[in-house]
């Protein structure tokens, strides 16, 4: 069996500016990103609840992003859409290195969370475009796999900075995700991919169904919600977590578990779609569920056991957390594009991101005000959320598509 097979990778030749652009695209936010909330509490000097409420206010007016890149998304090509975003996010990082004013940094906020929307908007349609016949599921994990690699680098760069005094490390932080962003957006420029040719041919298959009377997508569409709000709280609330509550976990640990957890979906989505290809998506959805309720209940016990037992607890939910997340990034975006109609998957993936935007609209706000009634209330709600999400998707599994649910 020829290695990258029995690896699950699929046909790379070509898309090499597509792999490193994720890849390092992925390292400045994994710097930066853990650093953000902390950016704002002790450079900015704005209050976490508030902090949290000017992120959430951003996305709310980002949100329009991904139905604006449906509309568009056939005709000027995923590939000029993922380049646009990239560029306009490090101009967004680049005001958060200067600015220190709230409503200055609130609009670098907006900046960056609509360049963000309409990045997650389009690149799976791009990752289509780029995907031979019968490699898209394989695709969707490798290009997790580059974007989480990229993150765990810049993840324990994080950590290295968050050992630091002063303001230096997140001025650094919010420095490095700029560059990163211009320099992934470079390297797209040089990625060919065909997608007027696949697009004109969906056009040629007749009209696509309307999107809002799919009632089994939406459905999806809301409890992915929820699975992507686990996703983002793990980066969110760790750092805040760690720092603020838990005095007895060094502060150097967040990179660690932060990059720990990266290399396990840098290295492992490809496998677990290989592994898992008997396995109906939904099934792989339902259990990624399970494990991150047992992983909010293991963090929120952080704060109620013995001070020996704070790091190990830590590193065991980490694990937990890491084998949900590589079960979902592997699988989610693969399902919704398996649901989507030929004549409409750009559309459908497009309006599928309102998983992530709803997601990432809530969790700033989600955390930082649960948090500051208690430290373990965050962790709570998620566990009760995510059991509840995977109730939801096996029911759903039911008027799915059998052929979308398998894998083969």
């Amino acid at each position: 069996m020829p290695t990258a097979t029995s690896l699950g990778l699929p046909n790379m030749r070509g898309r090499a500016p597509l792999l490193a652009g994720l890849a390092i695209d992925s390292f400045g936010g994994g710097c930066a990103g853990p650093l953000l909330l902390l950016f704002f509490v002790r450079v900015a000097d704005i209050p976490l609840g508030t902090a949290g409420l000017m992120l959430t206010v951003a996305t709310m007016f980002s949100i329009a992003a991904p139905a604006v890149v449906g509309l568009v998304i056939d005709r000027v090509g995923p590939r000029n859409l993922v380049i646009g975003a990239q560029f306009a996010q490090g101009l967004g990082f680049t005001g958060f290195f200067f600015g220190r004013s709230l409503w200055l940094l609130f609009l670098c906020a907006l900046v960056t969370t609509t360049g963000q929307r309409v990045f997650w908007s389009a690149i799976f349609s791009l990752l289509s475009d780029v995907s031979d016949p019968g490699d898209r599921d394989r695709w969707f994990g490798l290009g997790g796999m580059m974007q989480a690699a990229g993150f765990g680098l810049g993840a324990l760069a994080a950590g290295v900075l968050l050992s630091f005094d002063g303001d230096r490390p997140f001025l650094i932080g919010m420095a490095v995700n700029a560059a990163t962003f211009f320099i992934a957006g470079v390297l797209l420029l040089r990625l060919r991919a065909k997608h007027d040719a696949r697009a004109a041919a969906a056009q040629d298959s007749g009209p696509a169904p309307l999107l809002r009377k799919d009632k089994a997508f939406l459905v999806l569409i809301a409890a992915n919600t929820i699975l992507a709000l686990c996703t983002m709280l793990f980066g969110v609330g760790l750092p805040v977590y760690v720092t603020e509550a838990l005095p007895e976990a060094p502060k150097w640990l967040v990179g660690v578990l932060l990059a720990a957890t990266s290399v396990v979906l840098a290295t492992g989505q490809t496998l677990v779609v290989r592994h898992t290809e008997q396995r109906r998506r939904t099934q792989v959805l339902v259990v990624a569920g399970a494990l991150w309720a047992v992983w909010g209940v293991l963090m929120a016990g952080l704060l109620h056991v013995p001070a020996w037992l704070v790091v190990p607890g830590l590193i065991l939910a980490t694990a937990v957390f890491a084998g949900a997340d590589l079960l979902h990034a592997a699988t989610g975006n693969a399902l919704a594009a398996a649901v989507a109609p030929a004549n409409g998957r750009g559309k459908y993936l497009s309006y599928w991101q309102y998983s992530f935007t709803f997601a990432s609209v809530l969790v700033p706000a989600f955390f930082a005000q649960l948090f500051e009634v208690r430290p373990e209330l965050p962790w709570i709600a998620m566990s009760v959320l995510a059991l509840a999400a995977g109730v939801v998707i096996v029911v759903l599994e039911r008027v799915l598509p059998d052929a979308a649910t398998r894998r083969t």
